[in-house]
């Protein structure tokens, strides 16, 4: 009787201990969804007010620009200076005249970085040719968006890379900044 009695206590938690935590998954997907409808919330909130921002957009000093970015998404003061620029993927890597620190900024999200630079590796070393090959294994992650870069930061984004690449950018929705010490 003990054995059927401790079979049941032992079934009962395993299946109470499945069921919270099927509810806390169920929790964690709502959050993350909740947290996604959020965000796409403030930036159409956010659009819907700077429409009549946006028709006198300039951008005077793109590099100007570019620091003052990089200051206000991660708290970096520098003096950049462009080092190489890539049209495909498009990407600009710069230089602090002032220290050693590295600054690439790009379109491509991390991830779609680390394919690119693994089907390129496999490609007789192409990748020692490419803006991407300057990157160390260690960096930090910024992403930009009008969230974080200013109201106008599409806008400007795209007065900014066409002034220095000649290109208007892939996607003026999202910037990924990565920022490196090449002192190493």
């Amino acid at each position: 009787m003990e054995i059927i009695l401790a079979i049941v206590v032992a079934s009962a938690v395993i299946f109470f201990g499945a069921l919270i935590s099927m509810g806390n998954e169920r929790q964690r997907r709502a959050i993350d969804n909740l947290h996604e409808q959020i965000s796409r919330w403030a930036i159409q909130d956010l659009t819907i007010k700077r429409e009549t921002l946006a028709r006198d957009v300039c951008v005077e000093d793109p590099m100007l620009w570019l620091n003052e970015l990089i200051e206000k998404v991660s708290g970096h003061k520098v003096n950049l200076q462009i080092i190489e620029k890539s049209d495909d993927p498009q990407a600009i890597l710069c230089g602090d005249q002032e220290s050693d620190i590295k600054i690439l900024y790009c379109f491509n999200s991390p991830k779609e970085i680390e394919r690119f630079r693994k089907v390129r590796k496999s490609k007789l070393n192409l990748i020692y040719t490419h803006v991407f090959s300057q990157i160390p294994s260690k960096y930090n992650i910024y992403e930009a968006t009008i969230l974080n870069a200013g109201l106008l930061f599409d806008k400007e984004i795209s007065i900014a890379w066409k002034a220095l690449t000649g290109h208007l950018p892939s996607n003026a929705q999202k910037l990924w900044i990565l920022v490196f010490d090449n002192s190493h």
